[in-house]
């Protein structure tokens, strides 16, 4: 606790947008944000923002200009969202869709595994694994990624998430290639698997 309160001293939370210092998110910039917000459930997959606009900038930001902070801002506004935090609250283990070593290194951090240790629920982070160090799909089509990222997933440590309920938690869900192919390869240690994905390529 004197720790936390001597960062903040230092470090001071900010809103991850405007810049205003005392939340992650600052109440002017929450609602902006609600503009975008869906909230949709399809099966066992969710998302809660449309990938447009403030929250496009945002993740774009987060993931290639080396704001990590921003990891508060995005698991702030989860925990915040009842509807959908309630739901993730059921499960027993959160997986971050992995990096390959190669990306971690140059990034210096996975941008799904910091907002997933500031969510409260047990993370495991060593049993999905990156295989292939595949060039950014962003540009790519739906085809050439569903290609690209086969088989570039692989399980170990398989008896710490047997049989357990687990959500696979992304930033972007755009063709759905990444988020399938990584569900393929964890339900070889079990079927209980949803999927939450902060924005959704409308």
């Amino acid at each position: 606790m004197i720790l936390e309160k001597a960062l903040n001293l230092f470090f001071p939370i900010k809103c991850g947008v405007c810049g205003k210092i005392g939340l992650p998110i600052c109440k002017e910039c929450e609602e902006k944000i609600k503009q975008y917000e869906i909230n949709l459930v399809q099966k066992d997959k969710f998302f809660i923002y449309k990938y447009q606009d403030i929250i496009r900038n945002l993740l774009l930001n987060y993931k290639f200009n080396d704001a990590s902070y921003l990891a508060n801002s995005f698991a702030y506004l989860i925990k915040n969202n009842k509807k959908i935090y309630s739901i993730l609250k059921s499960y027993d283990i959160i997986i971050p869709v992995p990096l390959h070593k190669k990306r971690m290194n140059e990034r210096g951090y996975n941008q799904t595994e910091l907002i997933s240790k500031k969510l409260e629920i047990p993370i495991e982070t060593k049993c999905l694994i990156k295989t292939k160090n595949i060039k950014p799909q962003s540009t790519k089509t739906a085809k050439q990624r569903q290609i690209d990222i086969k088989n570039v997933f692989a399980i170990q440590n398989v008896d710490k998430i047997k049989n357990k309920k687990i959500l696979l938690l992304d930033d972007i869900y755009t063709t759905g290639s990444t988020a399938n192919e990584c569900i393929k390869t964890l339900s070889k240690a079990t079927n209980k698997i949803g999927f939450l994905a902060i924005a959704k390529e409308m």
